[in-house]
């Protein structure tokens, strides 16, 4: 991979063909997109470290949990260290992100009902650091994660720039 750590046309290329079959041999993606098996392989083995968690596939809902919250939380800035490790003990806590402006962290929980999302917010709110939340019920998803337009977006770049 080049040196910049960005991915080139070949990973692009891999990537969709693997989000198009995720389940493909190395020998049928070698097909798809062109390249021997070796080609493919090596670039998977280095494309492996990543592609990021397998979680990210999992649905909450299929594990009990079919709330989703968005707790905004003002932190002591001096324990923001200590703070994100409390938060990563708190099962439903399934992201947090730090953010500019008055708001310092941004924390994506999981629930199973209200109550338990009441629950789960007082544990947010009891985290040493913690000055100050608010939450808002995520009341569906309008657009799930992807990366396929933005990986469609980057070969065309690519390619285009050639």
């Amino acid at each position: 991979m080049p040196s910049t750590d960005t991915l080139d046309e070949v990973d692009i290329r891999l990537l969709l063909a693997l989000r198009e079959e995720p389940r493909a041999t190395v020998v049928a993606l070698a097909e798809r997109v062109g390249l021997s098996r070796n080609t493919v392989q090596a670039r998977l083995a280095k494309l492996e470290p990543r592609l990021g968690s397998f979680e990210r596939r999992i649905d909450p809902a299929a594990l009990g949990h079919p709330l989703t919250a968005f707790i905004t939380v003002q932190v002591t800035q001096q324990m923001l260290g200590e703070l994100a490790e409390s938060m990563a003990q708190i099962p439903e806590v399934v992201e947090v992100f730090g953010l500019t402006g008055a708001t310092d962290l941004l924390v994506r929980v999981v629930a199973v009902d209200a109550d338990d999302l009441y629950r789960i917010a007082g544990q947010v709110l009891a985290t040493p650091g913690v000055e100050r939340t608010n939450f808002a019920l995520a009341m569906r998803s309008l657009v799930d994660f992807r990366l396929t337009p933005l990986l469609r977006k980057a070969l065309a770049d690519r390619t285009h720039a050639d």
